[in-house]
């Protein structure tokens, strides 16, 4: 998972710009995107559209009023809902983006992922290493978003 970035009023230039951001920080790893699915939101652009397709991918659009067709996106965004932002009273766009970031951070980093074999996203070097049983470790406690989230790593 990707934050582009967090605004109040979205056009279609910010939309676009926030693409090349994201495009520009993949940097070589955007061209190993085959597929965007968008849906059909007006704030989307021609522009938004024909930077995805320079890199290489395909560009599918929802089905209108359809919003099963992108349901890993709505997922996403009722899971950061119900597990994060329900829980917060956020105060301004500079607490969002500092919530989101970290929510994004474990999510990609620390959450098990039915998808991939209840592994995170993000590999750490540590888990490409033999692991002792699960019940020789010394287990220690990282508190994410002041506590609202557990997170569990091996103790040194």
């Amino acid at each position: 998972m990707h934050l582009a970035g967090v605004t109040a009023n979205p056009t279609g230039a910010w939309v676009a710009q926030q693409a090349r951001n994201l495009v520009s920080a993949l940097d070589e790893d955007a061209t190993a995107v085959r597929f965007l699915l968008r849906d059909r939101d007006s704030k989307c652009t021609r522009a938004f559209d024909d930077l995805w397709r320079a890199v290489g991918a395909k560009v599918i659009r929802t089905p209108i009023q359809a919003p099963n067709a992108n349901a890993i996106a709505e997922r996403w965004v009722g899971t950061v809902r119900r597990e994060c932002l329900d829980h917060l009273l956020i105060t301004g766009r500079r607490h969002l983006l500092r919530v989101l970031h970290g929510y994004v951070q474990h999510d990609n980093r620390h959450r098990p992922h039915r998808s991939l074999d209840l592994s995170a996203p993000e590999q750490s070097a540590r888990q490409g290493m033999a692991e002792p049983p699960a019940a020789a470790w010394q287990r220690h406690r990282c508190e994410v978003l002041g506590d609202l989230i557990h997170e569990y790593e091996r103790a040194a």
